[in-house]
């Protein structure tokens, strides 16, 4: 029987609609700032719409500044989802000395701050001529991804039962067989998870791009968005447009997957 609906119900409802309202507001103001006229952007009373703002962005390369952030994160995601779930089979499925410590200096990673990582990897990068490479700012990327995947993912497959690996290799179904058809199924809410969360990481980032990606065509999304921001004047309306396309392949790829990265999450934060 259903209890009914009562105050406590209604006060969660309000304070669950306020914290939407509050999360939404900027991105609303970001995209119809985006379609305003200078005149108008910061006017509550007046709306001039336009596309000049987008027409100003394209005319200045930002189109770039998108193409080099979707391939970088594309292949940063890829590889960091490809190694953690690797990895996290093994630490899962086989018992290996010294388990914990390892799993313990992989996640150590994540204690210090990134910019105290700048320096020796602009030098190790600068040895290795990896300045101003894609495969310098992927490697990157694809390590500070790796701990916290490795760590959701190696949770996920715990969850998922080790009888299920004997029963297919009674059958007769080899290594890769098992990953194929029996682990790869069942991991798809976690690889979803991962690969969301580290593609919203490198999309994101900006320390480790301003310190290895200095030609103007190699820059990112976000350090092309902080160029509109002059020491003296400031392009608002391109802000707001660059801001605008910024967030849109985000909320592009978290809105259709975010029941499966929800239920990713929730099973990867169990352990056995």
């Amino acid at each position: 029987m259903k209890r009914p609906f009562g105050w406590l119900d209604a006060v969660l409802v309000a304070i669950a609609l306020a914290a939407m309202l509050f999360l939404l507001y900027p991105a609303v103001v970001i995209f119809t700032g985006s379609v305003q006229t200078s005149a108008t952007l910061f006017d509550p009373g007046r709306f001039a719409f336009t596309w000049d703002n987008y027409v100003r962005l394209f005319d200045s390369g930002f189109g770039r500044f998108l193409g080099n952030s979707v391939a970088i994160c594309l292949a940063a995601v890829f590889l960091s989802t490809l190694l953690s779930a690797m990895a996290a089979y093994v630490l899962s499925r086989r018992r290996l000395r010294g388990r914990r410590l390892l799993l313990g200096a992989i996640l150590a990673g994540q204690l210090f701050p990134w910019i105290v990582l700048v320096t020796p990897l602009f030098i190790l990068f600068a040895r290795l001529g990896l300045t101003n490479s894609y495969a310098g700012i992927v490697f990157c990327y694809t390590a500070i991804s790796i701990p916290f995947s490795l760590y959701m993912l190696l949770g996920y497959l715990d969850s998922i039962p080790r009888e299920l690996d004997e029963a297919a290799a009674i059958d007769g179904c080899g290594l890769p067989g098992i990953l194929r058809h029996v682990i790869a199924p069942l991991l798809v809410p976690g690889l979803v998870a991962t690969a969301t969360y580290a593609f919203l990481l490198c999309w994101t980032e900006y320390l480790f791009a301003l310190a290895f990606l200095t030609r103007a065509g190699m820059k990112t999304l976000p350090l092309g968005l902080a160029a509109f921001f002059g020491e003296n004047t400031t392009d608002w309306g391109a802000v707001m447009a660059a801001s605008a396309v910024t967030t849109l392949p985000a909320l592009l790829l978290f809105l259709p997957l975010q029941w499966r990265m929800t239920s990713g999450l929730a099973a990867g934060g169990v352990k056995q």
